[in-house]
């Protein structure tokens, strides 16, 4: 017997199907764009920007101006889901969520299509959110700012936490992250004469077990950091001593001042690595998000709303080390992002991940009442 699901359902499914790298999202911008054209009403108006949609949908007597965010990449992962409905594209997925997030924007974005409310809605698709960082150049766009929202909303997908529980607190929810790239220049040499050389392996090996001494003897035990170096990549053969090294990363903390704290004692040690390695070190810290912060009224407003609208159950979390460049419109407009639970085994940025897509509905019926809740249905 075959399986009925709901358009949003399958939405979801066709853009998981087709992942694309932060502004070069052509596929999933097209998809988005030929939904919504079949929803054709004189109140929606549409704008593109890159790769990127922003759709506003005029209320019937507007105090206010309230968005809500959806983001549209996918990462560089090779897929190993047991969906029939798998990435088409080699190397990339929908590992972090984001085709869920879009499918319950559309979700909520149709409602108001169909359910006029006092106030206008803008609906964002926001591109490129795994890097470089599309909301910060989005957010200072002419297109942007012509429709520039008085208050903002998005969520993510939680693995953790089961379909029908949402989770979020007030202030900090995401830490500041930055990327980290080192690169390392020796001189190369024959592995039987190392003393005619300045090997890259030994000195990029130093220097990864030396960044990781910044969060226990540099930051605060009070407060948190995180310095992962995810991938090194050095030399050309076993028996070749190599000239260059590279190593990538990410910094992640919950307060500016931790960052620049951070920033400045990895570039202490890396003078120290050309130093002792007799070796040329470069540093770029690559994209760089701000922390999310969700504004206290808006975020204790929700909460008690959903509590006593019965729509999902609602649990007050600890902040988190994830990265989210949703950040860049908090710091500068009212609003919030919560989890959304989705209850898989497997972690954001897996490849096994397959979040139940139950939670679509959850979070369409959450966010359609809420927001008719503030905007006077």
């Amino acid at each position: 017997m075959t399986t009925v699901v709901s358009p949003f359902v399958e939405l979801r499914r066709r853009l998981h199907q087709i992942p694309e790298p932060g502004f070069a999202e052509f596929k999933t911008q097209q998809l988005l764009l030929d939904y919504l054209s079949t929803l054709e009403h004189d109140r929606m108006e549409l704008k593109t920007w890159k790769t990127g949609i922003l759709v506003k949908i005029k209320g019937k007597n507007p105090t206010k101006l309230i968005a809500y965010r959806a983001d549209m990449d996918g990462l560089p992962i090779e897929e190993e889901t047991s969906y029939e409905f798998r990435s088409s594209h080699p190397g990339y997925m929908h590992a972090c969520g984001h085709d869920m997030h879009m499918a319950i924007g559309l979700g909520v974005l149709t409602y108001f299509v169909e359910h006029q409310v006092n106030d206008d809605l803008l609906f964002i698709f926001q591109p490129a959110e795994e890097g470089p960082g599309g909301a910060l150049p989005m957010m200072h766009s002419e297109e942007f700012q012509a429709w520039r929202p008085d208050c903002i909303f998005g969520l993510h997908v939680a693995p953790e936490y089961p379909v029908g529980t949402i989770a979020t607190k007030p202030g900090i929810l995401f830490a500041n992250t930055s990327e980290l790239f080192i690169d390392l220049t020796g001189k190369g040499g024959h592995a039987a004469f190392p003393h005619t050389a300045n090997d890259m392996v030994v000195a990029a090996a130093h220097l990864a077990t030396q960044l990781q001494s910044i969060i226990s003897r540099n930051l605060n035990p009070l407060d948190s950091g995180v310095i992962t170096i995810g991938k090194i990549e050095a030399g050309t053969k076993q028996n070749i001593i190599a000239e260059k090294a590279r190593l990538e990363g990410t910094i992640r903390t919950l307060s500016l001042e931790s960052m620049s704290k951070i920033k400045s004692r990895i570039e202490s040690l890396i003078k120290g690595i050309e130093t002792g390695f007799e070796c040329q070190a470069d540093i770029d810290y690559g994209a760089n998000y701000c922390q999310v912060y969700n504004d206290e009224k808006l975020v204790r407003g929700f909460m008690d709303w959903v509590s006593q609208s019965g729509k999902a159950e609602v649990i007050e979390c600890t902040e988190a080390m994830t990265g989210e460049d949703f950040g860049y419109f908090l710091s500068e407009i009212p609003g919030f992002m919560f989890w959304l639970g989705v209850d898989t085994p497997y972690g954001l940025h897996h490849a096994k991940i397959e979040p139940s897509e139950q939670a679509i509905e959850v979070a369409i019926r959450v966010m359609t009442g809420y927001i008719s809740n503030i905007a006077g249905a």
